[in-house]
């Protein structure tokens, strides 16, 4: 006999309980009933947790998933399916550790040993059906201890636990005290401060010891607060995201999300930010300007940023990855979904669904092969290709995409690909490599087609031949000058009996007896004898005129006849020098391989690299202040900078007994493509030869820089640059070398359908003396003017015009070349001018950019802009701002030396001096009273004039501390900033070693 024992009653439901199941995983017991209602019970404390209701529908069956927390239930019109709690960790990685909660502990994971830590106890969640902490945050702010907070999300609106333990804690669970309070959203911006939403929607400024400093009014209505650096938070306002400053109280940026934002995940260098929804990733940058965004149609459910600046997320069934340029794709599939908490080193560290820490490792080939050429980090690229890891239509179909078929190339071996490649991207030898293992008409066809729109009529004759096109060979001989070939194909229209052809090819020759011959041939005797008697060949015009009978050919002659003759071709090919039409590489083309080529060279230089993606050419000028924002206290007027002279030593140690070998003096590039002279005239008063050009007279022996730019050689141009003066960005040059280049030539329109003619302007010389010197745009007594101009600028204040001005003048003087010492010297004094003056300009705009809390840094910055070497003008009117910022930043003491320095210093002669020097003596009398200075800044007053600062950081150096020049215009910097772009120039690579800027040639004369 069975019996059954009641054990409790859950009472709810209010009519039939179609089914009851017990949870597999939580002491949960579901039931739905007839009552539209399904029912979640504490199977411990036999009381109903939560209802779920539908107004419409009764439900009849009830199941749940065996492996995760999916819930299924049947009703009249369909089925639901639902999950009861969040399955996602909350969770937070800061460094090599990682930060979560794992069966009610804050625990602590070492990604590196893999050994774990529990910190501390969570709260018990209310109920069984409950996912306890929401959120969890690391203060990354604070280096000295760990910081953190755990958020819970309630009914009441949410509280928060705050618990703070040494770094290196290895203590019990429960050990560490925690504090708590309540807010709707809480995040970390300092290292000893915290930031909570609370109900009203004020931001509230908490201590570590959780007592509140002050209240902020958001400038919107804020959602949720996200952290984003010191002092700075992330507002969520609905479909807008904004960067907000807590000190100065005022937004930043600000990014529309149509969808909302659920996560945000910054880079470790906190560059970049994610922005994720459910289905959608936007991807900003620090100042919150949108970069990408991307739609995903499967849930996305996290995702990390890697050390390279690639975002890699998942999806429910995908890792996926996506570059800041848009491109993105899929790593891998998923079997199950992760949560991912870190990227690195090619490693992917992730949380399941079970809260335990894993480790793969990743493909990043694919992104890391993108990324690099989107650098243009052609070397990793080669790399790639090299290693083979990459194949597939996916990767070349991105290659022509992003135009660069020439890379595809290397992954294709399919011969009919390549030739598809290489015709897209004008690669004809490629091409013709291919076509000749497809030999097909076709082929051939579009290969000569292509071959004929670059001019490369060798290949196209050989495509005519290969194809028998024998009416377009016939052509290409005429157009080409090519008359031996002509008349080879006049015989072979004859053997292979097409009339016609011999008719053509007789015409093109303007051979008139083989048309007569032709037409008596075919039957057009009277034809025939009309074309004789016209040309005036009469032993064959009377035999013909007896043939026809009856026909008189003096009335059938025009008044005036004339002759069908092809034009005479000036310049005749033969086999010996068959050469292809010339090609013009774009201004584009030659400053990006100018660029590439320094690349590479520095790569052999520096040896193999670390492992890793490092931008190579990106760089970024921090100084783009608008111009004309502030300026001097009191105005100036016009300054004209006097230029002294200045002696340049010559000479050198040496012997004359070395072997150099030959030594190539002729550049490679345009300017002398073509040969020297043409091949001797087969026939005298049947041929032209061709003359030297002045582009090749120019830059023969021993060329300078703007020979080489009037020339058009830019190429060998950017070349020399590379060797005197280690140049790594070209970009600044490009409007520069055009300039010059359209300076030096002038054009005069040809006859109809024909191009224009050049003709060089001279400095000095004739074309027919051959002692020409091309006219140069850049000379030095227009740098002076530049300079004047910069000058100018600087007295009116307009520092960041002033700083673009005097840049620019730096710029310039590689395509200057001086005559004598004294305008070598003065081109040497002009660099140092503008080196300092770039400086100076650099400190000033820096300055004015502060925001208004940073005093220290601003009394800082006037003070190394005193120790800048400036005209007396400039640096009369320096010191007196240093002195008015340093009295206002109640800095007395350093106020006083400034005073000082304008009451003793030598400024006779400048106007505004008396009332500098009032001004300073009641300024000295006051610091003197009260001689304290509230700001600690790195500047000693009493060793100003030995003080080195750092154009780069802006900083002092250290006296002994390492330090590294620009090979070209003499910046200091420090030695961290090595192989780094000059600050000042932006054209040379930081401790490069280079030979050297040459002003003048060393074995001939300039006359301009």
């Amino acid at each position: 006999e069975t019996k059954a024992w009641e054990v409790d009653t859950l009472r709810g439901h209010f009519n039939n309980v179609s089914c009851v199941l017990f949870h597999p995983k939580k002491d949960l017991v579901l039931s739905n009933s007839e009552d539209r209602t399904i029912r979640v019970w504490d199977a411990s404390k036999r009381t109903g947790i939560h209802t779920f209701r539908r107004e419409n529908d009764r439900f009849w069956i009830l199941t749940a998933h065996k492996s995760s927390n999916l819930i299924a239930v049947g009703h009249d019109s369909g089925m639901v399916v639902f999950k009861l709690d969040r399955e996602r960790p909350a969770c937070h990685v800061h460094g090599h550790h990682l930060y979560y909660i794992k069966d009610r502990y804050l625990t602590r994971y070492d990604l590196t040993s893999d050994t774990s830590t529990s910190l501390t106890s969570a709260r018990r969640p209310p109920n069984p059906m409950a996912s306890g902490p929401r959120y969890l945050y690391v203060n990354t702010l604070n280096p000295t201890e760990v910081n953190l907070l755990v958020y819970y999300q309630d009914t009441e609106g949410g509280s928060y636990d705050l618990v703070t333990c040494p770094v290196d804690t290895v203590g019990r669970a429960d050990a560490i005290p925690t504090k708590t309070g309540s807010a709707s959203s809480v995040a970390f911006i300092a290292r000893n401060r915290f930031a909570t939403l609370d109900k009203s929607g004020w931001i509230e400024i908490l201590n570590l010891s959780n007592e509140l400093s002050k209240r902020i009014e958001p400038p919107c209505t804020v959602d949720r607060i996200f952290p984003a650096g010191n002092n700075r938070l992330l507002l969520k306002s609905e479909e807008k995201v904004l960067l907000y400053d807590l000190t100065t109280r005022k937004t930043l940026g600000e990014v529309t999300c149509a969808s909302g934002v659920r996560y945000i995940i910054w880079s470790p260098s906190m560059s970049h930010v994610a922005l994720l929804s459910k289905h959608n990733i936007l991807l900003a940058d620090s100042k919150l300007e949108n970069l990408y965004s991307l739609h995903e149609n499967i849930r996305i459910k996290s995702g990390a940023w890697d050390e390279h600046g690639v975002f890699v997320y998942s999806t429910l069934s995908h890792v996926k990855y996506c570059l800041t340029n848009g491109d993105h794709g899929i790593i891998h599939s998923l079997n199950d979904p992760i949560y991912i908490i870190k990227v690195a080193k090619q490693h992917l560290y992730f949380l399941t669904r079970e809260h335990t820490v894993q480790k793969q490792k990743l493909n990043c080939t694919e992104y890391l092969f993108k990324l690099a050429l989107h650098h243009k980090q052609f070397n990793q690229v080669a790399s790639f290709i090299k290693t083979g890891r990459l194949c597939g239509n996916a990767v070349i179909g991105y290659l022509k995409r992003k135009g660069h078929p020439e890379v595809a190339l290397q992954f294709v071996e399919d011969p009919r690909t390549r030739f598809n490649l290489a015709l897209e991207f004008g690669h004809i030898e490629e091409a013709m490599a291919s076509a000749q293992i497809i030999d097909e008409k076709a082929c051939w066809t579009r290969l000569g087609v292509e071959a004929l729109r670059q001019g490369n009529h060798q290949i196209v004759e050989m495509v005519y031949q290969r194809t028998k096109n024998f009416e377009r060979l016939s052509f290409l001989y005429l157009i080409t000058g090519n008359i031996a070939k002509l008349r080879k194909m006049l015989k072979i229209a004859e053997m292979r009996g097409d009339v016609m052809s011999r008719f053509h090819n007789a015409l093109m020759l303007g051979d008139v007896a083989e048309r007569v011959k032709i037409l008596a041939e075919v039957g057009q005797t009277p034809l025939a004898a009309l074309t004789a008697k016209t040309h005036g060949l009469t032993e064959y015009s009377q035999a013909l005129e007896e043939a026809v009978q009856g026909v008189d050919f003096d009335s059938i002659m025009p008044a005036s006849p004339k002759l069908l003759i092809p034009p005479f071709p000036l310049i005749r090919q033969t086999d010996s020098e068959a050469t292809n039409w010339p090609l013009l590489s774009s201004a584009k083309h030659i400053f990006e391989n100018a660029l590439t080529t320094a690349a590479n060279v520095t790569d052999q230089q520096n040896g193999p690299q670390a492992e890793g993606i490092e931008e190579e050419m990106a760089f970024e000028d921090a100084t783009g202040v608008p111009a004309g924002e502030g300026g001097w206290a009191d105005e100036m007027g016009d300054f004209d900078a006097a230029l002294g002279d200045a002696a340049a030593p010559g000479g050198g140690w040496g012997g004359d007994d070395l072997d150099f070998g030959t030594i190539e003096t002729t550049p490679t590039g345009a300017a002398a493509a073509a040969p020297a002279a043409a091949a001797p005239a087969a026939a005298a008063g049947r041929f032209v030869s061709r003359g030297e050009r002045p582009q090749q007279r120019w830059v023969r022996e021993q060329p300078m820089v703007p020979d080489l730019v009037a020339a058009g050689d830019f190429e060998a141009a950017l070349e020399m640059l590379r060797k005197r003066i280690g140049l790594i960005n070209a970009d600044p040059l490009q409007p520069l070398f055009l300039q010059a280049y359209q300076a030096t030539w002038c054009y005069l329109p040809g006859l109809p359908h024909t191009p224009s003619m050049a003709f060089p302007l001279l400095a000095s010389g004739t074309l027919k003396e051959k002692n020409d010197v091309p006219v140069h745009l850049f000379t030095p007594p227009g740098l002076l003017e530049m300079l004047r101009d910069a000058n100018k600028l600087t007295t009116q204040g307009k520092f960041g015009e002033a700083l673009q001005a005097f840049r620019g003048v730096l710029q310039t003087i590689p395509l200057v070349t001086a005559t004598n010492d004294e305008e070598e010297a003065q081109l040497n004094e002009s660099i140092e001018i503008c080196r300092e003056y770039v400086k100076a300009m650099k400190i000033e705009v820096t300055r004015k950019d502060l925001p208004q809390n940073q005093a220290a840094r601003s009394v800082e910055l006037a003070s190394y802009l005193t120790t800048c070497k400036m005209q007396p003008a400039h640096l009369l009117l320096a010191v007196r701002m240093a002195m008015t910022t340093a009295f206002r930043a109640q800095n007395f003491i350093t106020a006083a030396s400034f005073a000082k320095r304008i009451i003793q210093g030598n400024m006779a002669g400048q106007r505004s001096v008396r009332e500098a020097v009032e001004q300073a003596s009641k300024c000295l009398a006051v610091c003197e009273q009260k001689a304290s200075d509230a700001h600690n800044i790195n500047y000693d007053p009493n060793e100003w004039e030995n003080t080195t600062i750092c154009a780069e950081s802006l900083t002092v150096i250290p006296s002994g501390a390492g330090t590294a020049r620009c090979p070209y215009c003499g910046t200091v910097v420090k030695a961290e900033f090595a192989g780094k772009l000059c600050p000042s120039c932006q054209l040379c690579r930081i401790g490069a070693k280079t030979l050297g800027m040459q002003f003048r040639p060393l074995l001939r004369k300039y006359v301009r």
